[in-house]
C-alpha cells in the first residue's frame, strides 16, 4: 500500500501528543535556546529580562485562548498531569467530598484515590453510557453537603464525547462546589472561556491540541480559590521569606521554568490564535466523521463513542472482532507506517463503560494537518487486517 504524500509516517495519534509542530513552533524555541535562554526572574541583566518576557507573552496568549482576564492566574506546569495534581491535592481537605465521572483520565482517578486512602477524601463516579454521555441529573443527585469539587474532562481520551461544561459548572455552584476541568483533550481545538463556561480550574496541556512541545502545560486558578502549593522552593520573589510567596503565579511556579518550551508552547497557542480553535475543531470533527464512514465499513470492526453526526473531538477508537488491539496496532505500524495507539490509554474506568476491559482498543486520532488520503491510508489497511482474522 502507498503511503500518502510519501510521508515516512502517517501520524494518527494526535490525542497523545500532536506533530509535527508548526514551524513558528520551532523557530520560537531555537531563537529562546540561542538568544533567551537565560532565568527568567532570577536576574536584572537583559538576557534575564527577555526571558520574562517570553514567560509572559506566552501567558498571555493563553489568556486570550481562555478567557482569561488576569494572565497571572495561569501557573505554568510541565504537562496536564502534573496541573491536575495540583489543583486535587493542593485543594481538598479531609472529610471534603468529590464527584468525578466514569470516564476520567488516571491523572484525575490515581490522584482522587490518594486523597481518599490517605487523607480521608469521599469520592463518587457518575456513570456514563456506552457513548460516554452522563446524565446531569444524577450528578447532582451525588452532591453533598461538604461536596468541595466536581473535576471532569472536557472530552474523553478513548471515546472523544464532550461533557456540557457549562451544565456542570451550574450544578457546582448551586451545591457550593468548584469545578475542575481537564481539558488535555479540548485545550486548541475547542472554544474555551473559563468566564462563560464556570470553569474554577483548568487544566490543560501544552504538547496537544496547542501545538508546543513536551514538558509545557499549565492550570488556571480562579482568583478568588487558593491552592496549596505542592512544590516550595526558589521563585525570585520573596526571597527573604521562608513561606512560598503568596503572589501568582509564583506561588505555584516553584524553580527554573522550562523557558525554551515554554516558548515553543507560546508560538503554538498564537497559531491556535490565528485560525481559531472552533475552525481546527470544526476542520477534526469533519475528519473524524470521514473516518468513521471509511471504517463503519470494514467487517468485524467496532467504533466506539458517540454516533456519526454527533459531536466529538479528533478521536476514532475501535475494536476489531479475533484480533488484540495490541496487535493490530503492531500491524498498522511495521506493515503500514501507520502510528495509533493501543491498550487501556490510562482510562480503565472509560474502558468498563464502553464495554472493552478485555482487550482495550486502538485509538486513531486526527489532528489540524491530517488529510483525507490518511484516513484512506488507515481504512485501506484495516480493512486488509480484518480480512486477514
Amino acid at each position: 500500500m502507498n503511503r500518502p504524500d510519501d510521508k515516512a509516517v502517517i501520524y494518527l495519534d494526535h490525542a497523545a501528543t500532536s506533530w509535527p509542530k508548526p514551524e513558528a513552533v520551532l523557530e520560537a524555541m531555537t531563537r529562546s535556546m540561542q538568544e533567551e535562554a537565560a532565568n527568567p526572574g532570577r536576574g536584572a541583566h537583559r538576557m534575564a529580562v527577555s526571558a520574562g518576557r517570553v514567560l509572559m507573552r506566552t501567558r498571555m496568549s493563553l489568556g486570550r485562548l481562555f478567557g482569561v482576564s488576569n494572565p497571572n492566574d495561569i501557573a505554568f506546569m510541565p504537562n496536564t498531569t502534573a496541573a491536575l495534581n495540583q489543583a486535587i491535592k493542593g485543594l481538598l481537605l479531609p472529610g471534603d467530598h468529590v464527584v468525578a465521572t466514569m470516564i476520567e483520565h488516571n491523572s484525575v482517578r490515581r490522584p482522587l484515590e490518594y486523597m481518599r486512602r490517605r487523607h480521608g477524601v469521599q469520592v463518587d463516579y457518575v456513570q456514563a453510557d456506552e457513548s460516554g454521555t452522563i446524565d446531569t441529573a444524577e450528578l447532582s443527585s451525588l452532591c453533598r453537603a461538604n461536596t468541595r469539587l466536581i473535576v471532569c474532562n472536557h472530552s474523553s481520551n478513548l471515546l472523544g464525547s464532550i461533557l456540557p461544561v457549562a451544565d456542570i459548572a451550574q450544578i457546582a455552584r448551586s451545591h457550593g462546589a468548584y469545578l475542575l476541568v481537564d481539558a488535555a483533550q479540548s485545550a486548541g481545538t475547542m472554544e474555551i472561556d473559563v468566564e462563560r463556561l464556570g470553569i474554577d480550574l483548568l487544566a490543560f496541556p501544552g504538547h496537544k491540541g496547542l501545538l508546543g512541545p513536551q514538558g509545557t502545560g499549565g492550570l488556571y486558578i480562579r482568583p478568588a480559590i487558593d491552592l496549596t502549593p505542592l512544590m516550595h522552593g526558589g521563585t525570585g520573589s520573596q526571597s527573604e521569606e521562608a513561606e512560598q510567596p503568596s503572589v501568582r503565579p509564583d506561588r505555584y511556579e516553584a524553580g527554573t521554568p522550562n523557558t525554551v518550551g515554554i516558548a515553543g508552547l507560546g508560538a503554538g497557542v498564537r497559531h491556535v490564535l490565528e485560525e481559531g480553535a472552533a475552525v481546527i475543531g470544526r476542520r477534526e470533527w469533519e475528519l473524524t466523521q470521514l473516518l468513521m464512514e471509511q471504517l463503519s465499513s470494514v467487517d468485524g470492526l467496532n467504533l466506539l463513542g458517540p454516533k456519526l453526526g454527533e459531536p466529538r473531538t479528533g478521536i476514532v477508537s475501535f475494536t476489531l472482532d479475533g484480533m488484540d488491539a495490541a496487535e493490530i496496532a503492531f500491524r498498522l505500524d511495521r506493515h503500514y507506517g501507520i502510528a495509533v495507539r493501543a491498550g487501556y490509554h490510562c482510562t480503565p474506568l472509560a474502558h468498563r463503560t464502553a464495554g472493552t476491559t478485555a482487550g482495550g482498543a486502538v485509538r486513531s486520532s486526527v489532528g489540524y494537518d491530517t488529510t483525507r488520503a490518511e484516513t484512506e491510508a488507515l481504512t485501506e489497511a484495516m480493512r486488509e487486517i480484518a480480512r486477514s482474522v
